[in-house]
């Protein structure tokens, strides 16, 4: 199975590729950039949502790893992180204790909890996998993010130990 192309100063960085000067550029020219000059949060966002929205995307920027195109990601993100917190908030109000004061049985009120907790387990394990497609996506995982650092060029080169033999003017 292939894998995923990667970008051409990375493959350069990585010293895993002898490409001669033609292919270099050939291929650096080849390569698909989106311009990030238009980054806005989308109007379906609420106002914290979009205050998150703002404060994400400028860090991504300053990564130059976000463009123009990820706007509906990062906020599909944000959108799904707000829903699961509220759901979360739903589960830890729930306690598995009966009502005294109620005409139905504590099995009945007991079974209508567990089935509450159950449901709503279920819709923040979607929204959790939500978060973390759309995470992984824009490289706020620590693993796409690994997968995202060029490697920097070392400044200082090793002595050569046969230096030592060679005759100095």
């Amino acid at each position: 199975m292939a894998r995923p192309r990667q970008p051409i100063d990375l493959i350069a960085a990585k010293g895993r590729k002898h490409l001669t000067i033609e292919e270099y550029t050939e291929r650096k020219q080849s390569e698909i950039t989106a311009p990030a000059d238009d980054i806005k949060p989308p109007a379906f966002l609420l106002k914290k949502e979009r205050e998150k929205f703002e404060e994400l995307a400028k860090q991504l920027i300053e990564l130059k790893i976000m463009s123009n195109l990820d706007c509906d990601v990062l906020a599909r993100y944000i959108r799904a992180e707000t829903e699961y917190i509220k759901v979360t908030k739903q589960l830890q109000k729930i306690k598995f204790l009966p009502d005294k004061k109620s005409m139905v049985t504590e099995d009945a009120q007991l079974a209508e909890q567990y089935a509450q907790y159950n449901y709503l387990s279920k819709i923040q394990n979607r929204l959790m996998k939500a978060c973390n497609e759309n995470a992984r996506e824009l490289g706020l995982t620590i693993s796409s993010r690994c997968k995202l650092v060029i490697p920097k060029e070392k400044d200082d080169k090793p002595e050569n130990k046969f230096m030592k033999h060679t005759k100095r003017a």
